[in-house]
């Protein structure tokens, strides 16, 4: 996603730097917490009808901050505001959270909750998370696709060892090939993989089926699924190296800066020299 810092449209100056200082951002970050406390509790079917009116009027108050946040972003930015996606989701979530009540409105209601995750972008830590995550998608698509490759074979395979049985729970489990994949995936997740699968397959008359979904847990659980975490992995070091990069850029930028200023005032500082030498000589020759 595109840095705000980055846009070419040239906003007002002090505008644009309140707009990125850091009081304002924590400014919204910490409406965004107590946001999201509010529609928690708001959650709750037993509070006062006062207490929750009150509530409602906060919420409606930060509702018209983030409105706020937003406009002034478009003023900075211009049309350099649509360029970032991060402005784009604050944009949508925002105008969300404008939609009248209603029940035929509920849902789109319902989805105020999402300027929590406005978050992800705010707080510098979870916003690299964010974009290493969003980076790696590709992979991780590929990856899915080797998992749902693995897990296809692995269910004929079992469809056709264990789902011609007349036990009602083996067939619940491995009769056809939608509901041994289903099976499957609970032996990946290895969510009571050993008595509510395995055991009923083994006392089912198949005593070395444990064989078979040792060999689909190692190689879907441990192989596929660490995938995952070694590509998120490398796409954090990606993401930390280049902020890395862009932090020795704005150091030299600024080292720049501070040289090219003391030049500037060495010059100046020279002119002021020779007029003074200048002033001298014309005062000796009176």
């Amino acid at each position: 996603m595109t840095a705000e810092t980055n846009l070419s449209v040239e906003p007002p100056r002090p505008l644009r730097r309140t707009v990125e200082s850091d009081w304002f951002r924590n400014f919204i970050m910490g409406l965004i917490i107590a946001n999201a406390v509010i529609l928690g509790i708001l959650t709750y079917r037993t509070l006062l009808d006062g207490f929750v009116q009150v509530l409602r009027v906060v919420d409606m108050a930060i509702t018209w901050v983030f409105v706020t946040e937003i406009l002034l972003k478009m003023i900075v930015y211009r049309l350099g505001f649509f360029r970032s996606g991060w402005n784009w989701f604050d944009f949508l979530v925002v105008g969300i959270s404008l939609i009248p009540g209603g029940q035929a409105f509920s849902v789109m209601r319902a989805l105020r909750v999402l300027r929590v995750l406005r978050l992800l972008h705010i707080v510098p830590m979870m916003k690299q998370v964010t974009e290493a995550l969003i980076r790696a998608l590709p992979g991780m698509g590929a990856i899915l696709a080797l998992l749902a490759l693995i897990t296809y074979v692995a269910a004929v395979m079992a469809t056709n060892l264990f789902g011609d049985t007349e036990t009602e729970e083996v067939a619940q489990l491995f009769s056809d090939l939608p509901r041994s994949a289903l099976s499957l995936f609970q032996v990946m997740t290895m969510d009571g993989w050993r008595f509510e699968v395995v055991q009923k397959v083994v006392d089912d008359g198949h005593p070395y089926a444990w064989v078979f979904f040792l060999i689909f847990i190692f190689v879907a659980s441990f192989l596929v699924l660490n995938l995952f975490i070694a590509l998120i992995v490398e796409a954090l070091q990606v993401e930390q190296e280049a902020m890395q990069e862009e932090q020795i850029e704005a150091l030299e930028e600024e080292a720049e800066e501070a040289h090219a200023e003391r030049a500037e005032i060495l010059t100046v500082l020279k002119e002021l020299k020779q007029e003074i030498a200048a002033l001298k000589a014309t005062r000796d020759g009176k």
